[in-house]
């Protein structure tokens, strides 16, 4: 009984974790520029950016626009950021890379919208 207690508190503080690192992401996100974050959400609708399963933005198709490649950097560093300080909170070993994954399955593609493209773990890209 207290070995599932224990687990049951673990998973519990992962979850928080995720969810505060969701409100870091969030604040991280706000480091863009509007005109940055309207460039992303364009490209999400155009389908030439989306959501990848390890929490970051990705290039679907290439692009040679400068300004757009820039504003997934930003928001992909402060994304980041977020993970591994997520992961530091969680420890017990988690790692930057797993809190992005769990950010993702979570929190990012359940805003996926319709007619928009995400990476799946598989590397796929996948229109919802």
């Amino acid at each position: 009984m207290r070995k599932l207690t224990q687990m049951s508190f673990r998973k519990l503080f992962v979850v928080t974790a995720v969810i505060a690192a969701l409100g870091v992401a969030a604040g991280a996100a706000f480091a863009q520029t509007p005109a940055q974050k309207s460039m992303i959400d364009a490209a999400k609708a155009q389908g030439t950016v989306g959501e990848q399963a390890d929490g970051l933005l990705g290039f679907r198709v290439p692009s040679s626009d400068s300004a757009l490649t820039q504003a997934v950097q930003v928001t992909n560093a402060g994304r980041r950021q977020a993970y591994a300080r997520s992961a530091q909170a969680a420890g017990d070993g988690a790692t930057a890379e797993a809190a992005g994954a769990r950010m993702f399955q979570t929190q990012l593609l359940g805003r996926i919208s319709s007619g928009e493209w995400y990476r799946n773990a598989q590397g796929q890209w996948v229109q919802r």
